[in-house]
């Protein structure tokens, strides 16, 4: 079995400069790059979940946490889709070969953000696996949720807090977050991958409902593209059949010919 390596990554300057905490467990390509949901971090069951799947198929695994969550550190409150998209870009910077992007709800968007800009580099992935993707979560799943009271605490102190429904605390959104969220918005225009897509989808998730990724599906035009929905799964697609599911489409994708 393959070791992990434990680092810490600098990114940014001044007040911008943050430390990324990384793991990465040695293998071959194509590797496996997680990308964790909002207030998730890389030691959750989904993550550790690809980390097995690698030690199994002897193949690089790379998880990390976004500045101010799990151990890397930085503000919470300073976190915004600029930000961790620079953080998903400097790590994927330091993977060997090929590379499988996975990502959950937010981690789907940035996942998507950060293959078009490997496209555009003329270094496409080799391909996305996007569980309950939460594009342009920012501009339309959010604002349609909130409440008066959270759509005033917004203006009033420039934050709001939201009670999870996963019993870990409530979830701030502040100003900077969402005003961010809207420069990086997908939706209403083709989405370019250069890559094969596949998304896992929960038919009873209420954060990312399936109109939602059904909607990025016509989005992706040029790029093979399959969409699972598990009809009983809801958003977190954490239990041990849907834990089975990921690692088969993931194991799946590793046999796709590289394109281009």
């Amino acid at each position: 079995m393959s070791s992990i390596q434990s680092y810490r990554l600098a990114i940014g300057a001044g007040a911008d400069a943050r430390d990324i905490a990384v793991e990465q467990r040695a293998g071959s390509a194509p590797g496996l790059l997680w990308l964790n949901g909002f207030r998730s971090v890389m030691t959750g069951l989904k993550a550790m979940s690809l980390d097995a799947l690698g030690a199994e198929e002897g193949l690089e695994v790379t998880r990390f946490d976004y500045s101010g969550d799990g151990q890397s550190g930085g503000r919470f409150a300073d976190g915004t889709i600029s930000r961790w998209l620079e953080e998903a870009e400097a790590v994927l910077a330091t993977t060997s070969g090929p590379q499988i992007v996975c990502g959950s709800s937010m981690g789907g968007w940035i996942a998507l953000l950060l293959a078009r800009r490997q496209l555009a580099k003329g270094k496409p992935l080799k391909g996305l696996v996007l569980i309950a993707p939460a594009v342009d979560a920012t501009t339309t799943l959010l604002p349609a949720r909130m409440t008066e009271t959270q759509k005033r605490d917004l203006e009033v102190q420039g934050y709001f807090e939201r009670e999870s429904h996963y019993g870990d605390g409530p979830y701030l959104y502040t100003r900077g977050f969402i005003e961010d969220g809207a420069h990086h918005r997908l939706l209403g225009q083709v989405i370019e991958t250069g890559c094969p897509v596949h998304i896992l989808q929960g038919g009873q998730d209420p954060d990312v409902p399936p109109a939602h990724a059904q909607k990025l599906l016509s989005h992706i035009l040029h790029d093979p593209v399959t969409f699972t929905l598990i009809p009983d799964g809801d958003h977190r697609l954490s239990r041990a059949e849907d834990l089975v599911r990921l690692k088969d489409t993931v194991l799946a994708m590793t046999q796709v010919p590289q394109r281009g």
